[in-house]
């Protein structure tokens, strides 16, 4: 949002001093969607919440939908809504594993997206920068996460997996220098195959989505 002009550098310098303030610097981002005293000084994600920027091929509603068990009646409300799912897995050791295991939220979260009827998906993942961008783990991530998106009930060849660090924008808008075997993303819907490198393009390449008429 930042990147794409949907937020002033002065707004973020000043969630930035305010994180600092908590103790939380690396939050500033987070601070953008997380508008509840709440929300700002437990780290989390409560109430849904919207903002919007443009693609070249799309006007683009971001819906945050909170990822904390306790308060997963929001993100329902804020899941139900959307075309399209982006689905951030953090790639730091333990934080992986712990979203992946049988009682993890990442897997809950896929199962609810999709069961929501939210059929298109994009994989995100995150935090690349403290995995030192390593290509080995970027593979054990994507085989894991391929293998229980596919039993959630997606097609793993309809979905982008794109690697991140969102603090440092890497992959977002431009593409990272940080990972030279990163040979990019694709995927085939309806035998027609679409690629790219970053996280912007894969939202770029979401499928038109189907609007009731009268």
């Amino acid at each position: 949002i930042y990147k794409c002009g949907g937020i002033d550098k002065r707004t973020i310098e000043k969630f930035e001093k305010e994180a600092a303030e908590l103790g939380k610097g690396s939050f500033k981002y987070a601070w953008v969607l997380d508008k509840l005293k709440a929300e700002r000084e437990r780290g989390i994600t409560i109430d849904i919440a919207l903002w919007k920027f443009e693609t070249n091929e799309y006007q683009v509603t971001v819906i945050d939908a909170p990822g904390h068990r306790d308060f997963i009646k929001n993100m329902i409300t804020g899941t139900s809504q959307a075309d399209c799912a982006i689905l951030i897995i953090a790639a730091g050791t333990g934080e992986f594993e712990a979203g992946i295991s049988k009682d993890g939220q990442t897997r809950e979260h896929a199962l609810l997206a999709f069961t929501l009827g939210v059929k298109q998906l994009i994989v995100a993942i995150n935090k690349m920068d403290t995995a030192k961008w390593s290509e080995a783990r970027y593979k054990e991530i994507i085989k894991e996460t391929t293998s229980f998106i596919k039993k959630v009930g997606y097609n793993p060849k309809e979905v982008p997996f794109v690697p991140i660090s969102g603090f440092n924008g890497d992959n977002m808008l431009d593409e990272t220098t940080n990972a030279p075997w990163y040979k990019g993303w694709e995927k085939e819907v309806k035998g027609v195959k679409k690629e790219g490198k970053t996280l912007f393009q894969a939202i770029d390449a979401i499928n038109p989505p189907q609007r009731p008429t009268d």
